[in-house]
């Protein structure tokens, strides 16, 4: 264990589950409805709303091998190219083949997906697959249609949830096992103020962290609180350098910070063009498949052609789709775009790469657990090694759902104690960062660590955020802290910094460049000294420590189907490197 928490008041409430889950998205509303269908008593706490997490704000679909002449084998072939060497099999292998029903369990839930004439599930396609597999709904309302109906299921059982929470350290017991979470609720009700839940078993469920770069497809909540919870909590996390920045984001203007509009994949699944300001297709002969090339080859196109140019966009041109084929299959992108001055119908889209997903998290074997006992991780906080450098468009909502489902039956088959109480070595408060150090973090970011990379502009990054983090800490111990009183935006920007200065190590020490890691200084992809994971922990003193592993990190894996599956503890390889 570390020895490190939030600076945060002590508990002025608390309650007793069998498992909490942090988040409400399709991971984390999954666990929990499997969990308490079980018979667990299940507690759900989420940051927001129940439905404002980032599954609301998946357009494209989910990806699973249901059309006809599809097999799970070719979906394991596009994601292990697509994650660029770093996938481990045994995970795709998990996702792609337990897939399609877990689907179908997520169509007897409630969701309703778009369908044919004939009555199948409507299927298209998006970068990196060469079958149409992408199940979507509402045309390109695939997210909200899935957190509709998980969030109506979860009332319907009338789970215990804990809206506007912000969770904030874990509690272990004396042999350093989960005991709960402690909480902040904002706002009135039978919660408010700092509390705890106290569990055996904790599901880190809370999304991604976007939110370090000044322009992002998630939301506002998405600040990595799950990732830095579980590094002060002494866990493991693997691959946070490979962070996944979406080609084809609505360009606002210069400067434009924040949550950003998406333009989903599946505009150019059905046969949208990228072009520069003169119209040329520039795309062609950059790979086999154009504009539906995995996602860190376009973002790369796209951000060569921009700087070829001098230019802050490129374009996305479906005028040819006409007005009827908008307003049917994209109509959210279309009244998003219209709502900025923009129509597709008779102009392209003006375009750039934002940050968009993570593709390295908490690292997990395939039970979803974490290498802390009692802690799992699921969804875009995970690490599960499904996709290695560079995620395959569609795999996330299907990753959820399916480590979710084995989650969930790890968690019952161990049948955890309810009401664990906290009897473990304190914890030394972090400092606090002032909250309006969240835009510098984000501007250092983007600079520094965004697209392209190299190791002055890494180095710039590292020290800047250095300053940032010792700069609370000397304030602390002259007892003048820049956060008199903690607070949900302090917490944010504090977690904000520890994910950024984990993720820029990582990026420094990997001298390559593979799936969305992109070094401009290091072009080439190096499989003799790179095709391994890069674990991280932290230390006492709150400073990043890294090893290399061997691309077969997380374990191996008794293949069954879920519910009712099994797997081996995380392994965790000798290290190869480690740097203070």
């Amino acid at each position: 264990m570390t020895g490190i928490r939030l600076t945060a008041p002590a508990p002025g409430w608390s309650l007793d589950a069998d498992v909490v889950v942090v988040g409400s998205g399709v991971a984390g509303l999954t666990t929990a409805l499997r969990c308490a269908a079980a018979g667990l008593a299940t507690v759900v706490v989420t940051k927001a709303r129940l439905d404002d997490g980032s599954t609301r704000w998946a357009q494209g679909g989910i990806a699973a091998a249901l059309g006809e002449g599809d097999t799970p084998e070719q979906h394991l072939d596009d994601t292990l190219v697509a994650g660029a060497g770093l996938c481990d099999e045994a995970a795709v292998r998990t996702l792609v083949t337990e897939g399609p029903d877990a689907v179908r369990r997520l169509i007897g839930t409630g969701a309703h997906f778009d369908t044919t004439e004939s009555g199948d599930i409507a299927l298209t396609r998006e970068g990196g697959h060469h079958r149409r597999r992408i199940a979507h709904a509402g045309g390109d309302a695939t997210g909200a249609e899935i957190s509709r109906a998980l969030v109506e299921a979860v009332r319907e059982a009338a789970l215990h949830t804990i809206e506007n929470a912000l969770v904030l350290d874990l509690l272990t017991d004396a042999e350093g096992r989960t005991a709960g979470v402690t909480l902040h609720v904002m706002g009135e009700g039978q919660h408010d103020g700092v509390g705890a839940v106290r569990a055996p078993a904790v599901v880190l469920a809370t999304g991604g962290m976007g939110q370090v770069f000044s322009a992002t497809t998630n939301p506002a909540v998405s600040t990595g609180d799950g990732v830095a919870l579980a590094l002060r909590a002494g866990a493991e996390v693997s691959d946070l350098e490979f962070v996944q920045f979406h080609p084809t984001v609505l360009f606002l203007g210069s400067g434009s910070e924040g949550q950003q509009p998406l333009v989903s994949e599946a505009v150019r699944g059905e046969g949208a063009h990228l072009v520069d300001a003169s119209g040329t297709r520039f795309m062609l002969g950059q790979h086999e498949l154009a504009e539906l090339a995995p996602r860190d080859i376009v973002a790369k196109a796209i951000t060569r052609r921009m700087e070829l140019h001098g230019t802050a966009h490129m374009y996305l041109d479906a005028r040819h789709f006409g007005a009827e084929m908008w307003e049917q299959r994209f109509p959210t992108i279309l009244a998003a775009c219209r709502a900025h001055g923009i129509d597709p119908v008779t102009e392209p889209i003006p375009v750039a790469p934002a940050a968009h997903y993570a593709s390295g998290g908490i690292r997990t074997d395939l039970r979803g657990r974490t290498t802390v006992p009692g802690l799992y991780a699921c969804g875009e906080v995970a690490c599960t090694g499904v996709h290695g450098a560079n995620r395959l468009a569609s795999n996330s909502l299907l990753e959820g759902l399916v480590f979710a489902e084995r989650i969930a039956a790890d968690i019952v088959e161990d049948r955890p104690r309810a009401g664990a109480a906290e009897t473990g070595t304190p914890r030394t408060p972090s400092p606090l960062i002032a909250p309006e150090a969240r835009s510098t973090i984000q501007r250092i970011m983007t600079r520094g660590a965004g697209v392209l990379r190299s190791a002055e502009s890494l180095a710039t990054a590292a020290d800047e955020l250095e300053a940032l983090h010792n700069s609370a800490a000397l304030a602390v111990e002259a007892d003048e802290p820049k956060v008199a009183v903690p607070g949900v935006e302090a917490w944010e920007v504090t977690n904000l910094l520890l994910v950024s200065r984990v993720l820029v190590a990582a990026a420094r020490q990997r001298e390559e460049t593979r799936g969305c890691h992109w070094r401009e200084d290091r072009p080439e992809r190096d499989d003799e000294n790179w095709r391994r994971h890069l674990v991280v922990r932290l230390t006492p003193e709150r400073r990043p420590v890294l090893r290399r592993t061997e691309t077969q990190a997380f374990g191996p894996v008794r293949p069954t189907q879920a519910p009712d599956c099994a797997a081996a503890p995380p392994t965790h390889p000798a290290d190869v490197t480690e740097e203070p």
